[in-house]
This record gives structure tokens, sequence and C-alpha cells, in this order.
């Protein structure tokens, strides 16, 4: 209970900063064109400048174990079926909503909650394994429900969709910083120093920005409209995900550090990205919306919990 307490306290100020631009875009009525301008430059510039840094000092970093990635998306796919089976059975949903409901259970907020909260709580070393988890996450989990949805509407695969989704991935600002820094990081060369210290600059400030643009973006969602179905996506992301990625930890038997980094990113609130698809598809938009801003408000007080279950000493 003591280390849950030092935890709870350590991860605070990052959802303070959440509840920080929720407050500004809910009461100060910041308009939507600053927080859309503010959200374009985290994710364009300030995360990938963060993580490019990181990453070119590639040689120097502690190897990652790959199976983690197995771990982790074989959870994904445990929990995605579970979800669809719940989603037909328990709210007689169709086959394309059944998709988005048992994606929101799988689907993280990694960038904007995933990257700082393992950089405060689990250091530099954890910065790999979440890197190389980033790389897959969207590609995979896109391609996962893309080929789910297509099927419950078509009963056929379309490879135009996919390639589409593939390559909106790989031209992802994020994904691109990890694979350029990677990249520079194999040539063994040293960033000058002035444009290493400007970059320092940049990543500075991915970390406090992007908690704030987080509750700026949930600002927009409502919590109240189909909130039995937000319930049960909560469910299943903040309890569901974390226990069966940590059962394929055990299995796998990761290292210490891959296991944790595994389980807390599993645990981590529904990400944007299922809003996003919700829209796409034409389905559950209300429940996804009120379970970004249900799991964001839970996950300050069960992720600081898991941490400390997980036997994370406070840094």
């Amino acid at each position: 209970m003591h280390a849950f307490w030092h935890l709870l306290a350590l991860t605070a100020p990052l959802f303070l900063l959440v509840l920080v631009g929720y407050a500004l875009s809910h009461w100060g009525r910041w308009p939507a064109e600053a927080s859309d301008a503010l959200t374009r430059f985290v994710f364009s510039v300030a995360i990938p400048a963060f993580l490019f840094r990181l990453m070119s000092d590639f040689s120097r970093l502690p190897p990652v174990d790959a199976r983690l990635l197995l771990a982790y998306f074989g959870g994904c796919l445990v929990v995605f079926v579970l979800g669809r089976v719940i989603a037909a059975t328990l709210f007689r949903l169709d086959g394309v909503s059944q998709s988005v409901f048992a994606v929101g259970g799988i689907f993280a907020n990694n960038v904007l909650l995933g990257v700082p909260l393992a950089k405060v709580t689990l250091g530099d070393a954890a910065m790999p394994a979440v890197s190389l988890m980033l790389v897959f996450n969207s590609l995979l989990l896109w391609t996962l429900v893309t080929v789910s949805v297509e099927w419950a509407r078509h009963r056929e695969l379309s490879a135009q969709r996919l390639v589409r989704t593939t390559v909106s991935v790989i031209t992802n600002p994020v994904v691109a910083g990890i694979l350029l820094g990677t990249a520079f990081g194999f040539t063994g060369l040293v960033l000058p120093a002035m444009i290493d210290d400007t970059v320092h600059m940049l990543s500075q400030a991915a970390i406090p920005m992007s908690l704030v643009v987080l509750g700026m973006g949930l600002a927009e969602y409502g919590v109240r409209a189909g909130w039995r179905q937000s319930v049960a996506i909560a469910a299943l992301k903040l309890a569901v995900m974390p226990f069966v990625v940590y059962l394929f930890a055990r299995a796998l038997s990761l290292p210490p550090l891959e296991s944790v980094v595994v389980v807390v990113m599993a645990s981590l609130p529904v990400g944007a990205n299922v809003y996003l698809m919700a829209r796409e598809f034409n389905a559950m938009e209300g429940a996804v919306a009120s379970s970004l801003v249900l799991t964001t408000a839970l996950a300050a007080v069960t992720t600081p919990l898991l941490l400390a279950l997980l036997g994370v000493a406070p840094r």
C-alpha cells in the first residue's frame, strides 16, 4: 500500500496536466482550432523529436526482448475476440459495431499518455521497448479492425483499404521518428551539439504538451451516450486486457522490464484512435467517446495500483 501511494503521487501530475487541458477547453472555452493546432504540433513535432533523440542513441540503449510483441499483441487478439463475443451476446450489436466495441478494449492511448507515463515511472530503460510497441501498434490494430469490419460488411477483404492503412501508419510522424532515430543510431554517429540541443528542447515539450492536448481532446466528448457499452469497454480495457497480457508475459517468461512494460501499456485508457475508427465506420460513436473520458479518469488510480502490484519501485 505504501508503494501505491508513492506511485499515485508520482503519476498524479500527469493526470493533473490532462485535467488542465480539459479545463482549458471545457471551462476556459479555448477554441477547437487551438486544440487542433497543439495536437498537430505534439504529434508531428514534439513526440517525434523526443523519440528520434532517444532512439538516435540506439547503440547505447539496453537490448529489447522482441517477444514482448507476442505477449502484447497476442493479448490484443484474445481480448478482441472476447470483446466481439460480449458485444454480440450481451448488447446484440451488429458485426461492425462488435468490431469497434472490441477494439475499444485493446487500443490504448500509448502515445499521448503511454510515453509520458513510461518515462516518469519506468525511466529511459523502458523507452526502447515502448518504441518497439509503438511501431507495430497502429499498423496491427488498425489492420485487425479493418479486416473485421470489412468481413462483417461484405464477407470479403479489401486489399485497397489494407494498403491505405499500411501507408498511413508508415508515414505517421511518430512511427517515422522512431524508425529514423533507430536508423541513425545504427550508424554510430553522434548528433552535432547545436542540433542535439534543439531536438532536446523540443523533446522537453513533448511530455507536458501531450498530456495537455489529451485533456483538450477529451473535452470534446460526452460522457452519457451509450454508458452501458462504455462501462463494458472500460472493464475490458483496464482490467481484462492487462490481465491477459500479464498471462502471456508469464507464459513467455519475458524479462522483468519487458513484462512490466507490456502490462502497463495494456492498462492504459482507450486511445483517441478508437473514436476515429468509430467515426470512420459510423458505429458506436457515443459509447466510444464516453469510454475515452471514463477510462482516462479511472486510469489515474488503476495504473498506479497496477504498477504497485507489479512491484515497480517509485523512482
